[in-house]
């Protein structure tokens, strides 16, 4: 599927997963160095969160971007873990941009996720 022809759906869904990725990545650099910068250990279970979320938003793009038939499990995988990591961002506190990336990709995925099951039934 190319970029340019792709449902609106899909495209906000493409953007809101590429952005939620790089939102983790910074997120993640950036709260290992604050750690480290105060000769504190960073909380394993958060890093794992981060690092969970940025690599299934980064598979989800590609699922997207090349009209993959396993898509919506793709999507509904996404959203999960988006929910998951938007948690820890509340919990840990000065991740805003993080949050909120998770937040709009785990909606986006889950409203391509309920159209499919619509044009399903």
């Amino acid at each position: 599927m190319l970029h340019h022809s792709m449902n609106p759906q899909i495209r906000k869904g493409l953007e809101a997963s590429q952005r939620c990725h790089n939102l983790c990545v910074q997120a993640l650099i950036d709260y290992t160095l604050e750690n480290e910068n105060k000769g504190r250990a960073p909380q394993p279970g958060l890093m794992r969160l981060l690092m969970d979320c940025e690599e299934v938003c980064s598979m989800t793009s590609g699922f997207l971007l090349r009209g993959s038939h396993f898509h919506d499990r793709a999507c509904q995988l996404c959203s999960m873990i988006c929910k998951a990591c938007a948690e820890g961002c509340v919990e840990a506190g000065n991740m805003a941009d993080c949050l909120h990336a998770c937040l709009r990709c785990a909606e986006a995925c889950d409203q391509m996720v309920e159209a499919m099951i619509v044009c399903r039934e």
